[in-house]
């Protein structure tokens, strides 16, 4: 059975991003998945790296009790499902906040003093979907250097392996895309995430 954490980054409830949520959510529920969602505006996720914690980012995990419960999380799925704008070209600060507070040493990976690169921890994670929308066209991003594409599929696979697999499904153009864009998007999503296994 997939073990999927979906986390939902978007502070209104009655966005795209949340139809698009709904839909990944009713796909996951199709291949019958087990499901636990972390939505961070929600929760009121405080994005920020304060001075104490980067003080502590090469200390056992145990130190920093704020971060369990999304630490569990990550340890238990085998799928992490990212819903979330691409706004300015990357991920939202609300986002990136979350990977840079949870995804720490002693969770994403063991922080080595030889030098050499880190070694993963969550090996267990199987397949990483980022399912994104973007005001823009999608030469624009591209000449943008497709920053939260690229931190996805590159920089977060460090920390799991390369037998993760990274699923890209974004919609362009939303500035001036049709409903009819926007429901294809929408049944595109589904359709994926019912497919996991």
């Amino acid at each position: 059975m997939v073990r999927a954490l979906v986390v939902f980054s978007h502070p209104r409830d009655d966005s795209f991003a949340a139809a698009a949520r709904d839909e990944a959510l009713a796909g996951l529920d199709e291949c019958g998945a087990e499901v636990r969602v972390i939505d961070l505006y929600a929760e009121r996720f405080d994005p920020r790296l304060t001075a104490e914690e980067h003080r502590l980012h090469r200390s056992d995990p145990s130190t920093k009790p704020h971060i369990a419960a999304h630490a569990d999380l990550l340890r238990w799925c085998d799928t992490v499902v990212l819903v979330y704008p691409t706004w300015y070209g990357t991920l939202p600060a609300m986002l990136k906040g979350w990977f840079e507070r949870i995804w720490v040493n002693g969770v994403a990976s063991e922080v080595r003093t030889d030098g050499r690169p880190p070694t993963p921890l969550l090996t267990h994670i199987r397949h990483i979907v980022a399912i994104t929308s973007h005001g823009s066209p999608k030469w624009l991003n591209a000449l943008q250097g497709e920053a939260g594409k690229r931190m996805l599929k590159r920089a977060l696979r460090i920390s799991i392996g390369t037998r993760c697999r990274v699923r890209w499904l974004a919609i362009y153009g939303m500035d001036r895309n049709a409903e009819p864009a926007r429901r294809a998007f929408l049944q595109r999503v589904r359709r994926r995430c019912a497919r996991m296994r």
